[in-house]
């Protein structure tokens, strides 16, 4: 049986099912052929239009918007990976920054030591350079005072012998008597005071 010859068929039952609903009671209760037929009809055009045109357009929708998750689902990966790839780098920096920045404290710390012991190598040398430019004017003082005194001594000791013998002494008495003078002086022991005293 083809469709043509159906929808020919149709009012036939439509009037049977009429007058059925007339006898007996409801026409939802009672079957009516024409009017199945008919919505059985109304359904099939309706379930094609929506196999072709509605459920494409839906699928369309639900694929892009399946396509939307998968592509955000992918930017949320590659934006995670991004972010632990930059969280990586940045704490592998920041280890190199510590190590420099100990290096930089390291050699800091080696420089000012090696400043500080050169310093103090320079002070004491300059320091014992000063004492012995020291030592050697007071040996060079004491001389000189020495030998002043030991003038001093022979002047005081011709005079002296002068006064004594009144008369005026020749310079080999002068020079006799001035060397029993000062041999009698123990000007090493002056000498030895004079630096213990400085």
């Amino acid at each position: 049986m083809d469709l043509i010859s159906l929808i020919a068929a149709l009012p036939l039952a439509t009037e049977e099912g009429g007058a059925a609903a007339e006898e007996g009671g409801s026409f939802l209760v009672s079957p009516n052929v024409g009017l199945m037929i008919w919505t059985l009809i109304v359904f099939t055009i309706s379930l094609y239009v929506l196999k072709k045109v509605v459920y494409p357009r839906i699928q369309e929708m639900l694929d892009k918007r399946q396509h939307a998750i998968d592509e955000s689902i992918d930017a949320a990966a590659r934006t995670r990976e991004e972010a632990e790839e930059l969280l990586s780098e940045y704490r592998e920096r920041l280890a190199e920054a510590r190590e420099q920045a100990e290096d930089i404290l390291a050699r800091a710390r080696k420089a000012a030591d090696a400043t500080e012991a050169a310093a103090k190598k320079d002070g004491q040398a300059q320091r014992e350079e000063m004492l012995e430019a020291t030592k050697r004017e007071i040996e060079a003082e004491t001389r000189r005072a020495i030998q002043d005194i030991r003038n001093e001594v022979a002047d005081l000791t011709i005079l002296a012998t002068e006064k004594i013998t009144r008369k005026t002494l020749t310079d080999d008495d002068q020079k006799r008597l001035v060397e029993e003078a000062l041999s009698e002086l123990d000007f090493t022991a002056l000498a030895g005071e004079r630096g213990s005293n400085n």
